[in-house]
């Protein structure tokens, strides 16, 4: 016998076919927020994660930047420090040098020559004083140049002038000390510490 179904069968099936659409739409849907959801998370924690190390890195070159300018303030003290070290040195090698020098220059000193300055910057001097002749200061500059501390001496100024029938010779002259060999080497050494601390 045959059965015929009178129920609007297509409609039915239309709506069941729309509920699965629905339900798979909503389902990707679903998937594509957990997704979305799940990257955002991923996302920040990465930026998170970024910014403390620039966080890190900046508190590091802050510390590094501050060393840096501790190692330059000490340079800078052992630069002064030498410095001072070497003025301390040049002091104690010039003591007796200076005595030496006041004796050279009265021994070379001639009878009827005295003098009224003395100048002195770094081996150089400035003498100035009064002769009674312009012969007397030709006698003290051979003297000076026989010296064996003193050499290379150089006239700058002579004036002769007459008081009271008297003639007195006015001078100005320029003398160099000669350099002794334990200064030299002093010196020397001297300048190589001063390389050898400046070098990094």
């Amino acid at each position: 016998m045959t059965h015929i179904n009178l129920l609007p069968w297509r409609e039915a099936r239309r709506k069941e076919r729309e509920r699965e659409f629905a339900v798979m739409a909503g389902g990707a849907a679903a998937l594509a927020a957990v997704i979305v959801f799940y990257a955002h998370i991923q996302i920040s924690g990465m930026i998170e994660s970024q910014e403390a190390r620039n966080s890190l890195l900046a508190q590091e070159t802050t510390a590094l930047d501050k060393e840096i300018g501790e190692i330059k303030n000490l340079e800078a003290e052992k630069s002064r420090l030498l410095a001072r070290m070497n003025v301390i040195q040049d002091l104690q090698l010039s003591r007796p040098e200076v005595v030496h020098l006041f004796g050279e220059l009265a021994t070379t000193l001639p009878e009827g020559v005295h003098y009224t300055a003395i100048k002195q910057q770094g081996a150089g001097l400035t003498v100035g004083g009064v002769a009674q002749s312009n012969a007397r200061v030709s006698t003290l500059m051979r003297n000076l140049e026989n010296s064996p501390g003193l050499e290379k001496p150089v006239l700058d100024v002579i004036e002769t002038t007459e008081k009271d029938k008297t003639r007195t010779t006015r001078f100005v002259l320029r003398v160099s000390q000669k350099q002794s060999g334990s200064r030299k080497t002093a010196a020397e050494a001297a300048d190589k510490d001063n390389k050898a601390g400046a070098q990094p």
